[in-house]
């Protein structure tokens, strides 16, 4: 079997870098009241910069195909590789611009390139992990030598005041719950993308996959965020199955929500995943050189470091890197805009060990991956 390799990445963050005190002129206003929970959100997540993809006039300049093949296009100019030797494309997301078709032919059909195979992968932000693996499988069983996987969101166009101002919740008592405040004030725009390789770079260091690791735990909790459908009787219940449009509006069916006590009761279940990884010796805390993880919040962040310490399987916190807090949490692209970045920093070195964590609070899915520079 062949070995796979990570060769080049990119990042595409739309626009300029948006303080927080410019949120409201992207996303609006709700209820023409800055949010009460704004200040609380922000002061949790710790994030200080993010980017939209829209203009102050609320006109949305890409849509989450273009950013991707922005970040596809960008990847390969960073490459030895050209693009016209792509042979599979693999797109990860949580919403993209339409039902149908796939984000990956979409994606496609932005590209300059022809004869590829494509592959969609919709989830929340570990559909980045579901994306990578078929393209690392495909090119370790030798089907293609050269692939790429993206992930792109542009999340903000949800938080419309108007896509909350027409819901029954709003118009009874004029205000958000936290579990969609957090969203608006968490969320923003970008896309990365990887270069997947049968072969090491020539004249650079590459990222060689040792292995990837996921497990969904469903099973084991109700749906925790939810688009385009609500929650009722325990029961996820689509937008398409209400008696009409307005009534799915009625009901908050486009209102993007996050159960914030779930997710909080899904920590120690994915640091269980990730004893397990230790017990089979997969993860040896002493030989990892860097950790990758991406979370929502520095809150969340905190619960999980306190949890690691006190089981005695943390791995020093030096040694993590992130860029949450000046480029946002992008979801599903998250793990490539971070990998960008460490990758072009110049702080690898050769044989040095990175463990990407890229966990899921949709319904409780958790990811490891284990890179070695090359």
């Amino acid at each position: 079997m062949s070995e796979a390799y990570l060769t080049s990445f990119s990042e595409f963050l739309p626009g300029n870098p948006v303080g927080n005190d410019e949120i409201e002129e992207y996303i609006g206003i709700v209820g023409g009241e800055i949010s009460k929970y704004k200040k609380m959100v922000l002061r949790q997540n710790k994030i200080t910069s993010r980017y939209y993809a829209s203009n102050k006039d609320g006109e949305f300049e890409y849509t989450v195909a273009q950013i991707a093949a922005k970040a596809v296009e960008k990847a390969f100019l960073n490459s030895e590789t050209d693009l016209s030797e792509l042979e599979f494309l693999v797109t990860s997301c949580s919403i993209h611009d339409s039902i149908i078709p796939g984000l990956a032919s979409l994606v496609h059909g932005q590209l300059n390139v022809d004869h590829i195979d494509v592959s969609s992968n919709q989830s929340v932000c570990g559909s980045s992990i579901m994306a990578m693996r078929s393209a690392v499988n495909s090119i370790r069983l030798g089907e293609f030598q050269t692939a790429c996987v993206s992930g792109s969101e542009i999340a903000s166009r949800h938080f419309r005041p108007t896509f909350y101002e027409s819901t029954a919740h709003f118009k009874q008592v004029n205000a958000l719950p936290l579990d969609q405040e957090f969203l608006r004030y968490t969320l923003s725009d970008g896309a990365g993308a990887a270069v997947i390789e049968s072969r090491p770079n020539s004249n650079s260091i590459s990222l060689k996959v040792n292995w990837i690791k996921a497990r969904s735990f469903a099973n084991r909790f109700s749906t925790c965020m939810i688009g385009g459908a609500v929650k009722e009787e325990g029961r996820v219940v689509s937008w398409g199955s209400q008696p009409s449009l307005e009534a799915a509006i009625d009901k908050g069916c486009f209102a993007l929500s996050q159960d914030l006590k779930l997710v909080y009761e899904m920590i120690p279940v994915w640091v269980g995943h990730y004893l397990s990884l230790l017990e089979e010796g997969l993860i040896i805390p002493e030989e990892i050189d860097h950790v990758v993880s991406h979370y929502s919040s520095e809150s969340l962040k905190t619960e999980v470091v306190k949890l690691l310490t006190k089981v005695g399987a943390m791995i020093d916190e030096e040694k993590w890197f992130s860029n949450l807090t000046y480029k946002g949490n992008t979801g599903s692209a998250s793990i490539f805009i971070l990998l960008n970045e460490l990758f072009y920093s110049g702080r690898l070195k050769q044989g040095e060990k990175i463990l990407c964590h890229v966990p899921e609070s949709g319904q409780a899915y958790n990811s490891f991956m284990l890179l070695e520079v090359v």
